[in-house]
Parts: structure tokens; sequence; C-alpha cells
């Protein structure tokens, strides 16, 4: 491997452009699949974008020179197996085993290397001048997204991006809860998103239990003239639904989640996505004597990491068991927000029958009762 990474900082110290790619994955479970090294120029520096890609989403980040080397070196080292530079005139592979063992391949070939300009402003999938972000007091009224409002708007597009990859185009969709859904910020973007980008007509509902906000954001429903969007007051525990093809609860505490998991179960939704906000019923659940982890838990911080884990992880088995593909995953960086945990899941009918057992041993292992969602499903 020593190599390979020296192949590397040597076309860095000549300054020349080349492209990168990691793959093979040492651990086979791993999210990240790969990733792709581009030369860019930013605001008239040479520098390296990075693109992580795994199953659920891509990650990019941009590093400069003297950060690269570490970074390429680290991945590497814990992550992947096999590489390949390509320069100029020739490609650099590293090939290496499981057992440790590593070989580097040079083959003359012509590549065309250019520097990317990464100096434009990303395009977003919810557009700034978006009259009810004006409403929501997001953006100014010349459709500038304001300094404070910076972190909920990328929050946003981000969330958008995720339904997106989720729903994939699903022309089927027509009706939408979002439970606990606040301020509406979420609401009024995914009605945007299906309705005006990709033109599937859905029904989209918002429910919460603070009056103020309901009647504010029906105010904002109408006065932008957006049809089929509107807000119910309600708990996520007495809220009725009927039927439904997407329900989604973000932030909802405790377990007010498992309540809106198993209002999207009983509404046989195709979709379910949850971002959940607090674990406290598993952590007052949990007992440290009756784990091996006893010694570690014994400090609050991990306790409450470690009934976090559980928590979200019990809830994807649970959907499994019920015939749900699950992905658990951080939806947007926790320097934005630190209730960064995304739970998505769709229906294919596909049961895990292992999952009951998985759910049982793991909750002998903390010692454990019951799971809040096991009494609402």
């Amino acid at each position: 491997m020593l190599d390979f990474i020296s192949h590397i900082s040597t076309t860095l110290e000549n300054g020349q452009y080349f492209k990168l790619t990691l793959a093979k994955p040492r651990d086979k479970k791993s999210e990240l699949r790969n990733m792709i090294v581009r030369p860019v120029e930013l605001n008239g520096n040479l520098a390296w974008n990075i693109t992580y890609r795994s199953k659920t989403n891509d990650q990019v980040k941009n590093f400069s020179s003297a950060e690269l080397l570490d970074e390429v070196s680290e991945y590497l080292r814990d992550h992947f197996f096999n590489a390949d530079l390509y320069l100029k005139e020739k490609k650099v592979s590293l090939l290496q085993s499981k057992k440790g063992k590593s070989k580097v391949l040079v083959k003359r070939e012509l590549h065309d290397i250019k520097i990317e300009q990464h100096n434009h402003k990303k395009q977003r999938l919810i557009s700034e001048s978006a009259p009810y972000l004006v409403d929501l007091g997001l953006s100014s009224s010349n459709g500038k997204i304001y300094a404070h409002a910076q972190d909920k708007y990328k929050q946003i597009n981000k969330y958008i991006e995720l339904i997106a990859a989720l729903i994939k185009g699903d022309a089927s969709l027509k009706k939408i809860v979002d439970m606990g859904c606040g301020k509406g910020y979420l609401t009024f973007a995914l009605y945007d998103y299906l309705n005006n980008t990709k033109s599937i007509s859905a029904d989209v509902k918002g429910v919460d239990i603070r009056p103020d906000l309901i009647n504010k954001c029906n105010s904002i429903a109408q006065d932008n003239k957006l049809t089929n969007l509107s807000f119910d007051l309600g708990s996520i525990d007495e809220y009725k639904i009927e039927a439904a093809d997407m329900v989604i609860a973000l932030h909802a505490c405790d377990i007010a989640t498992d309540m809106a998991i198993a209002k999207g179960l009983e509404a046989k939704a195709k979709y379910i996505v949850v971002a959940p906000c607090c674990h406290k019923q598993i952590r007052k659940a949990m007992s440290k004597s009756e784990s091996a982890l006893g010694p570690i838990i014994k400090h609050g911080i991990l306790m409450e990491r470690q009934a976090e884990m559980i928590t979200d992880g019990i809830r994807a088995l649970i959907l499994e068991s019920l015939g749900y593909e699950v992905k658990v995953f951080e939806f947007i960086s926790s320097a934005h927000t630190g209730k960064n945990v995304m739970i998505s899941a769709v229906k294919t009918g596909n049961q895990n029958k292992e999952a009951k057992q998985q759910i049982d041993d793991l909750k002998s292992e903390f010692g454990i009762g019951q799971h809040y969602l096991e009494c609402l499903v």
C-alpha cells in the first residue's frame, strides 16, 4: 500500500491533476461502497473533491492537497482493499487481499483529466424563491434565505433529496400524512416537490397539537393557493388515519415515534419515514447489570447512545418482521442538527423471519422487558 501512496504523493508534489477511485469495502456490510476523488478549482485554488458513495446517499467534501493524502491513506487502510489512480498517460492500481498482501500494477493508457469548476452555487430541489418560504420566515421577499435560516434550508433540501431517492418518482402516491409537523417547513417542501416539481398530485396533510401553528400553516397554504395541502389539529396517538401511502414523523419525542410508526402500519402505508428524538423508554428499561457492556454503559453519555441504538434497532427489526425494507442512516450532518438519524421503511412484503428472535435476544442482553412499539403492533 505504501508504494501506491507514494505514487499519489509524488503526483501531488509535481502539481499534476489526477482522478482516484477507492473500491471493494473491507466490510461487506458497510454502507460506504466507494470513493471518487477529482481535482476542482475553488476560489482560484486547486483542491480535491471526494464523493463518498453509500447505499442510501452520497456525501461530498473538499480537501486541500496537504489534507488529501491523509484522508486517502486512512480509507485505504481501514475501509477499502482496492484503488485506481488515473494519470494523463497511465493507470496505477492497488490490489490488497484480506491476508494483508498487496501489489501495485502500472498500465500505460491515456486519460483526459480536467479540473472542475466548483464555484457555482449548488442547485437545490427546493428553490430559495419559493413564496411559502417567505411566509414561513426563512427567506426575504427578494427570495434570499436569511443567514440564521441557512441550516434549516439545508436540512429541508436534504430531507427532500432523501424522499426523492426513496420514492423514485412513484406516481401512485395519493395521500401523505406528516405527524407532529410543527411549523410545517418540511410539510410545505414535500408538497412543493411532489406537486410542482414531479407533477405527482398528492394530498399532503400535516398534524400537530399546537393550534397556533395549525392556524398559521393553513393560512399560509391558502394564501399561496396550495390546494390539497392542509393541517389538522391532533396528537399522534389520537389522530385517526383511514389510509395513507406515506406516513412521516420527524423529531417526534420518545414513544411518539413508535405511535407514528404504528399509525403508518395501521394505514397500510407503503412508506414510513421517521427521524426519532429522545429514547427515554428504553433507557429507563435497560438494566446495566444484565449486559456485558455494563462496565461501559455505567457512564451516562454512553448509556444514552446505547439506548438510542437499541431503540432504533428494534424499531427497524419490527418493521422488517412486518414486511418492510428498512434503512437507518444519518440524514444530515450533526453540525446542522443533533437529531440526525432517519429510519425509512418501504413495504415489500418480504418478512424477516429471524427478527423476532433477534429482538428477544437484544431485550434479554440488556434486561429490557418490552419495547413500546411491540405494544402497538
